[in-house]
């Protein structure tokens, strides 16, 4: 069970993570389609998982690769935007988010 403060940071980095994954996928990540659908917070704060979804979805592999080689990068550019909200920007490990491609294949399964 998240705390009301877990959640409100989980948001806050989400938004943030957003729109640094927006700015930088072309000069980082090749033009890659990167979302974050989800991150969760440890309760001390100290560890943030990071759940993205990747487009196109067969190359997830390589992109999370290069999203592990850039996490000093993005958590560096994460401390200077919630740097005045956050005493301590968490540590950051990504994961790929792939209920997108679990819930399409259901669908195909029913439509048999």
């Amino acid at each position: 069970m998240e705390s009301t403060r877990q959640s409100k940071i989980s948001r806050l980095l989400q938004k943030d993570l957003s729109e640094i994954f927006q700015m930088e996928s072309r000069n980082l990540f090749q033009g890659k389609m990167i979302s974050v659908t989800r991150v969760r917070i440890s309760p001390d704060l100290g560890l943030a998982k990071v759940y993205l979804s990747i487009f196109p979805s067969d190359q997830a592999e390589s992109v999370l690769k290069e999203v592990k080689i850039q996490t000093k990068n993005l958590r560096r550019l994460l401390g200077n935007r919630v740097g005045k909200q956050l005493r301590v920007v968490p540590a950051l490990s990504f994961y790929v988010d792939d209920s997108l491609d679990y819930i399409a294949n259901i669908d195909s399964l029913l439509d048999k």
